[in-house]
């Protein structure tokens, strides 16, 4: 089995945050509130792709926005390629 490189697209990633924020009607205040933050900061490192979530504060995004932790992030590479070298098909 071939090692797969992958990378988060972190600019990208902050793009996809603010356009679900914005799809969900959330304000960064409304984020800062349900992760409990005293400031809004980490959150607009997040939006303009300078930082990235924790896992835990993905978790929370995830569910704040309904959706999943795959559907916020942004990823380089070729998920499609890489799931059909993971499950071969097993009669051939």
């Amino acid at each position: 089995m071939e090692p797969m490189y992958l990378s988060i697209q972190q600019k990208e990633t902050g793009k996809q945050i603010k356009k679900l924020l914005m799809e969900n009607g959330y304000t960064v205040k409304d984020v800062q509130s349900v992760m409990g933050f005293e400031n809004p900061q980490a959150i607009y490192k997040w939006i303009s792709g300078r930082s990235l979530p924790s896992l835990d504060n993905f978790i929370i995004l995830s569910r704040l926005l309904h959706t999943s932790i795959e559907d916020i992030l942004v990823i380089d590479g070729d998920i499609v390629r890489l799931w059909g070298s993971f499950f071969k098909p097993a009669v051939q």
